[in-house]
């Protein structure tokens, strides 16, 4: 055996070169927004947008304009971010408010095996049993702190009090924007300023410019405003600390906003997402905007890469983190979305290819495109209803309540940037069209994807929404499960990603 003081300076070394590893390895901070769209945002050229801390990020980060999410659907959409696979290859998780299978991996545990120390605060709603998750996080704390039930009350207190020794992965979801717009009851103006004027508000070509409407996005805007104010606390108090070089910070939604052919859609208006990022020691060319197409299961291993632990077998995204050193630097061919079952029956499918050709298989084509139920519920999506019965809706508008719907949807974003003109049977597309059938074709089945025989069917009424059109009460019960897509094939033992 070695003489005691030559082991002693072998331990002292180890210490050293593990402390110096750990100072080296950046931090994470994923700030998640609750259904808010990628052009709400002012650094995404939203006139009506009040978010000065995140456009601050942009100008000194990267700016994503082609990322996408894999569902515009709160839990299948976190579920799906946080294993870094797609929904249906998550079992039931791949439904609103379903669990997780036990044994798939919540990514921060990764991490925190690795030194990390991990935190969530705020919404968490990616269910899996208690000993998953006591093993992903160091710390967990909800939504409410008196006067703020916007989910972000915590963050800052987190920051402060983390282990000062150790890097850190946080995730930081707020419930803002979700409805039904608590930040209006709890504006505190003296922290976000005055609230929106309905008259600033842009009005989505989706939706009909009224008052009413008009005000319904005034009071979203307030609540995407307040999640920002808490983005930029958080920004201070990394400061503070002298944190903030080597943190890398994301900022996105789950899905798009809580209007009318938004929030549940695999189009662009619900599935692209605001994405950016901010690492003052890791972007290269900082305030730089990226085309570069990336999917939210992209996330996962390009933590894991950058914090310098090994992605597993079971995660079906790619790190984007040459991207980050190359803003020009391409990344995917394809990314898909899909959508299954949130309040209403659904089952449909998306790809999307870097030169922004969409092509959208539904399942389902008998019945409406519904939003959610609360989104049925609105202000905006009752003003469609009665404009419709009057027969003064635009085509953009009248897609909304389109029923039947195509089987199979054809959009060259880049001159259609809506996706109101649908170009299956068009000629000049058919060979893009073959294209997308054939990945779509070949993606669905090296993942296992399929369509329930036994199927969750609606929950909730399909012209009122929360409220039943015959008693006039709120729908209360249990959901009407069924099967999830990819049961039959057993897609969540499934890891292939498919074409990419």
């Amino acid at each position: 055996m070695p003489p005691l003081p030559f082991r002693l300076a072998l331990l002292f070394c180890g210490l050293m070169t593990s402390l110096v590893s750990a100072a080296d390895r950046p931090n994470f901070i994923v700030f998640i927004a609750d259904d808010v769209s990628w052009n709400d945002f002012g650094c995404y050229g939203n006139s009506g947008a009040r978010t000065p801390n995140i456009d601050a990020l942009a100008n000194d980060g990267l700016k994503f304009t082609n990322a996408y999410l894999t569902a515009s659907s709160c839990s299948p959409s976190r579920c799906s971010i946080i294993t870094g696979r797609y929904p249906h290859n998550n079992g039931a998780a791949s439904e609103l408010h379903r669990p997780l299978p036990e044994h798939l991996i919540k990514f921060p545990s990764l991490l925190k095996e690795a030194g990390y120390y991990t935190a969530l605060a705020g919404k968490d709603h990616m269910p899996q049993d208690q000993a998953n998750e006591k093993a992903v996080w160091d710390e967990k704390r909800g939504t409410g702190v008196p006067g703020n039930n916007g989910g972000e009350g915590h963050w800052v207190d987190v920051v402060q009090k983390r282990p000062k020794d150790q890097p850190f992965f946080f995730w930081f979801a707020a419930t803002d924007a979700h409805r039904d717009w608590n930040g209006d009851r709890e504006w505190k103006e003296d922290l976000y300023g005055p609230k929106h004027d309905p008259a600033d508000m842009e009005v989505s070509p989706y939706l009909r410019d009224t008052p009413e409407t008009r005000d319904d996005l005034a009071s979203y805007h307030n609540e995407v405003t307040r999640f920002d104010y808490f983005i930029g606390q958080v920004v201070d108090e990394l400061k503070k600390q002298d944190a903030l070089e080597n943190t890398l910070i994301f900022v996105m939604a789950d899905n798009g906003r809580p209007f009318p052919r938004g929030k549940t859609r695999v189009h662009d208006s619900g599935m692209k997402t605001p994405f950016v990022l901010h690492w003052p020691e890791g972007i290269e060319q900082p305030g730089s905007t990226t085309k570069s197409l990336v999917s939210v299961i992209d996330i996962c291993p390009t933590v894991l890469s950058l914090a310098g632990v090994k992605v597993p077998e079971q995660v079906q995204g790619f790190s984007f983190a040459n991207v980050l050193k190359d803003s020009t630097a391409p990344h995917r061919h394809y990314a898909f979305s899909e959508h299954n079952w949130h309040d209403y029956e659904a089952h449909g499918r998306a790809v999307r290819n870097g030169q922004g050709i969409l092509y959208v298989r539904n399942a389902r084509p008998d019945k409406a495109w519904l939003g959610p139920a609360d989104s049925v519920s609105s202000p905006s999506h009752k003003d469609l209803q009665t404009a419709n019965a009057e027969g003064k809706l635009t085509t953009a508008q009248a897609d909304v309540l389109l029923e039947p719907r195509p089987k199979e949807e054809l959009y060259d974003t880049s001159k259609d940037p809506l996706q109101t003109n649908n170009l299956v049977g068009n000629q000049e597309y058919a060979k893009h069209l073959a294209e997308m059938r054939n990945v779509m074709d070949t993606w669905q089945k090296e993942t296992g994807d399929s369509v329930p025989e036994n199927y969750t069917v609606d929950h909730y009424d399909r012209e009122t929404g929360y409220i039943d059109s015959k008693t006039g009460k709120r729908i209360r019960g249990a959901r009407p499960y069924g099967d999830w897509s990819g049961f039959d094939h057993k897609s969540s033992e499934i890891n292939a990603s498919g074409p990419h």
